[in-house]
């Protein structure tokens, strides 16, 4: 699997010491603290976590302990103890438990609810295996809990904005296929191909096939070209009722050269080219490829 992209500039400037004072006024409060006095973020975007990659994990730190130390809030004191919750790297604590360590490596900074969940979000986006749901649902959160542009979030996670957009985009999809996409039964090529089905039940239908024959994307995709006529929109059919296959090569090509869902009404010798898009951000990342 390829490695994500370097930190944006978003996480390094909020982790910075000028974007989160700490607690004591320097520059981070480093100590060892018990893994049971530490807790999840309240705003971790991950839901599962796969035990395997914590096994890979855990045995690096066996090896070589904690290298980066995690990033950690006080919460309330418990007599002369107090609790810390994780702002960054609870797949370190949840390891370094397998690993049998008993205390671990955290920086402790006063941060407010705002910049913990920006934090959380963007570390788990960057850096977490997350299945594709679970990465779109925390870009929402990104786009909708910091009025934040498809562009920003992209330079803050390290992707394109175009893959911010697509993934996105599979927010719109039936809970019966996003549940696939969660247990990792179809892959977000899979996904998009699906998208440019207007039946929310030929989506469903079609992702179960998918599964169930264990399809490639590029199958995924002519499957969809291959749907029975009457499911497609009468005004992209000629009077016989079937399309013709240059407007639906045309259609392919847009959309792969826009990174958008295209579909052309022809009739006789002229028509119209219908673009989808999903916010103002996506339509001026249209536009640029068009220029």
């Amino acid at each position: 699997m390829a490695k994500r992209k370097s930190l944006g500039r978003g996480l390094d400037a909020l982790l910075s010491t000028s974007a989160i004072p700490d607690a004591a006024g320097v520059a981070g409060n480093l100590k060892e603290i018990p893994v049971d006095l530490l807790q999840r973020g309240r705003f971790q975007a991950r839901v599962t976590v796969r035990e395997e990659t914590l096994e890979e994990l855990a045995k690096s730190i066996r090896a070589q302990g904690i290298v980066q130390p995690i990033v950690v809030r006080p919460l309330e004191s418990v007599g002369t103890e107090v609790r810390y919750e994780i702002v960054a790297g609870e797949r370190r604590w949840r390891a370094a438990q397998l690993a049998g360590l008993h205390t671990i490596p955290a920086i402790i900074r006063e941060i407010p609810d705002q910049t913990a969940m920006l934090v959380g979000l963007i570390e788990n986006i960057q850096r977490e295996d997350l299945n594709p749901m679970e990465e779109a649902r925390a870009l929402r959160l990104l786009v909708e809990n910091f009025d934040m542009t498809h562009a920003t979030v992209a330079e803050a996670v390290g992707r394109s904005r175009v893959m911010v957009s697509n993934l996105l985009r599979l927010l719109e999809l039936p809970d019966a296929v996003t549940a696939m996409l969660v247990r990792r039964e179809l892959g977000m090529g899979h996904a998009r191909a699906l998208l440019a089905l207007d039946s929310v039940e030929d989506q469903i239908a079609l992702a179960r096939r998918v599964v169930k024959e264990g399809w490639s994307v590029r199958e995924t995709e002519r499957a969809v070209r291959r749907l029975p006529k009457s499911r497609k929109r009468p005004s992209r059919a000629d009077p016989n009722g079937s399309i013709d296959p240059d407007v639906r090569r045309l259609e392919t090509s847009l959309a792969e050269r826009l990174g958008a869902k295209v579909r052309i009404e022809h009739d006789g010798g002229g028509g119209r080219i219908i673009i989808r898009y999903y916010s103002l951000e996506e339509l001026e990342g249209i536009i640029g490829h068009i220029d």
